[in-house]
């Protein structure tokens, strides 16, 4: 590679002003010394680095130890942004890796303010690499460490808390007291006892403004902890706790410390199932408190039009308000025409978003809401039990128990429950799925989604049947579809759904493809395409992260609060997944990381 292919960042022009490199986006693999020479040559010919960005290529050891050499000689740098750094790398060269950078940071002398490793697979194994980085003088004066979806998972989200306080102590006792501002660990499956730990570090270091939490499988222990934590951090400007499962009594939970914030500016608690008497315990505590909030977002939480109009009546002198968003909730046409209305009185009332999703109104009633809540204790309880609930069962245990380290009694009372489901849910000629299906974890066994009422699948089965199905198809039933091209006659089954039921369709289509895709070639390709499909159409109607979930959820690679049986071939469904991510027009990047991250979790 020649020198003119990398970029120089401008020479100041004022006393202080930025430089540094960055080779982002060259899609190089660095194996050798040799290969990262251009990164050398460009790290010994520039006086003044401040930054070092190699996002977008993947790095080896030795390479690694190349550039550290490098590195030695900048005691001015101080942003390490080095995300989709590790792609395609062993679990053993990522800590390698790190030790070499950071012990050449340390040599340096550098005092980092930025540490971004986001999107890169690092897990338990890769936080080895990064604890004594994270405990050295160069973490002294970090501001803003950025470990979005590395999939640290609990193990690895407790050796970071760990990491953090001994930062914190060893900082304080140089007299360099640590100023960690922004913590972003969103897409890491922490699950409570990960929260947990972090809350630790969080309480103890008091100085964060901003925490992103998003979407990792953190239930109401975990969310009350974190609830504490926050209220130890009086600066926090910004709170994302989008995707993990609140329910009402983690909703007062939070609730409960936002007075304690008065410098809030954002609260993302969207898709957490807070739930109407969710919605009134955010709506009491904000009426009166959080002057300065910009952005609220409770979008698809199952929260009916009284709890709407308890939350825009708590927006009335919220004059900073530009993004508010109740999306996706049990409003019904009528009741968001009156939010709209009770919102259009107010100064701020174009932060109101648009509806793009009106759900009917038959979210959890009040009741259940406060049936859920007297059932708190026995939530707690599961939690430390079952570690979060839903686990990863290993693939066997899979086909022989239908309920791991559940009694027989709780699994029977599980199946009374979902056969309860089925019946509500049961397809009668051109009756909808219920939308509840993507957001209540406890009713996603397949068969109950797709339950065609008192109809038998014939050997012989039509595309329509097949979709329909009750249970996965056989080879004989798939090789029986009476079309020439089967993909395109699934997809206009598909096609006559719309919505969520559209979505569940091709979920459960795919399924019943990748359940014989280690059989059959055919149904391979077939279920390669419809993984590609779900995904397209995600990205189309910006439903990523609730999808993706969703066939995690079903693929038994993200742990869930209720545990239930799939009826499909796990390790087939899996290996055509794998078979679809190598399809250079797969989803996008983030689809795709994150679906890796996963399954090396599995793999053995």
């Amino acid at each position: 590679m020649s020198m003119s292919t990398f970029n120089f960042a401008s020479m100041a022009s004022q006393l202080g002003q930025e430089q540094g490199i960055s080779f982002q986006d060259k899609a190089l693999t660095w194996d050798t010394a040799a290969d990262v020479q251009d990164v050398v040559d460009a790290l010994n010919k520039q006086t003044t680095v401040h930054y070092l960005n190699l996002d977008g290529n993947t790095l080896g050891v030795e390479a690694a130890k190349a550039i550290g050499e490098g590195l030695k000689r900048h005691p001015e740098f101080r942003k390490a942004l080095w995300k989709n750094l590790f792609t395609r790398r062993l679990k053993s060269e990522i800590p390698e890796a790190l030790k070499h950078l950071g012990a050449a940071l340390n040599v340096a002398g550098a005092k980092l303010t930025v540490l971004d490793l986001s999107d890169n697979a690092l897990g338990p194994n890769g936080m080895r690499g990064l604890e004594e980085f994270l405990r050295s003088p160069v973490c002294y004066s970090l501001q803003k460490l950025l470990l979005y979806n590395c999939g640290l998972g609990p193990e690895g989200g407790s050796m970071l808390s760990k990491a953090l306080i001994d930062l914190h102590a060893n900082a304080k006792k140089a007299g360099f007291p640590l100023q960690l501002r922004v913590f972003v660990g969103a897409r890491n499956r922490l699950e409570n006892s990960g929260a947990r730990a972090l809350a630790e570090a969080f309480k103890t270091l008091k100085t964060f403004e901003e925490i992103v939490l998003q979407q990792n499988s953190i239930y109401f222990e975990g969310v009350s902890a974190l609830a504490e934590s926050f209220k130890e951090n009086p600066h926090l400007r910004v709170i994302n706790m989008n995707d993990n499962t609140l329910r009402p009594k983690g909703a007062e939970k939070i609730a409960e410390i936002l007075p304690f914030l008065p410098m809030l500016r954002e609260l993302n608690c969207g898709d957490c199932l807070v739930r109407t008497n969710g919605a009134y315990h955010f709506g009491e505590a904000l009426e009166n408190s959080n002057d300065q909030l910009e952005v609220l977002d409770l979008g698809f939480n199952e929260i009916n039009s009284d709890g709407g109009m308890v939350l825009v009546s708590a927006m009335k002198n919220k004059l900073k308000l530009r993004f508010f968003n109740l999306d996706g909730n049990n409003f019904g046409e009528e009741g968001a025409e009156q939010i709209k209305e009770e919102m259009n009185k107010f100064p701020n009332a174009a932060a109101l978003q648009n509806f793009d999703e009106v759900y009917s109104e038959n979210g959890s009633s009040d009741e259940e809401d406060e049936d859920e809540e007297e059932a708190g204790d026995q939530d707690a309880e599961y939690d430390d039990e079952n570690e979060d609930g839903c686990q990863e069962y290993d693939d066997d245990e899979d086909n022989e128990h239908g309920h791991a380290n559940d009694t027989t009694e709780e699994a029977d009372e599980d199946d009374e429950e979902y056969n309860n489901v089925a019946e509500e849910t049961a397809y009668v000629t051109t009756n909808a799925y219920t939308t509840k299906l993507f957001n209540d974890t406890n009713n996603s066994k397949a068969s109950d989604t797709f339950a065609v009422a008192n109809k038998t699948i014939n050997q012989n089965c039509t595309p329509e049947e097949f979709c329909l199905s009750q249970t996965p198809c056989s080879q004989q039933q798939f090789e029986s579809l009476d079309k020439d091209n089967k993909f395109e006659a699934l997809q206009s089954i598909i096609d006559q759904f719309t919505g969520d039921n559209h979505l569940l369709l091709l979920v459960f289509t795919t399924l019943k493809c990748a359940h014989l895709s280690q059989s059959s070639k055919a149904a391979l390709d077939l279920a390669v395409s419809l993984y590609q499909a779900t995904f397209d159409y995600a990205i189309k109607t910006k439903q990523e992260t609730r999808v993706l979930n969703y066939v995690l959820m079903q693929l038994r690679l993200l742990r869930c609060e209720e545990p239930f049986k799939s009826d499909y071939d796990i390790k087939s469904c899996r290996f055509a997944l794998r078979e679809a991510l190598k399809q250079p027009k797969f989803a996008n990047d983030n689809i795709k990381n994150s679906f890796k991250t996963y399954l090396e979790a599995v793999d053995v």
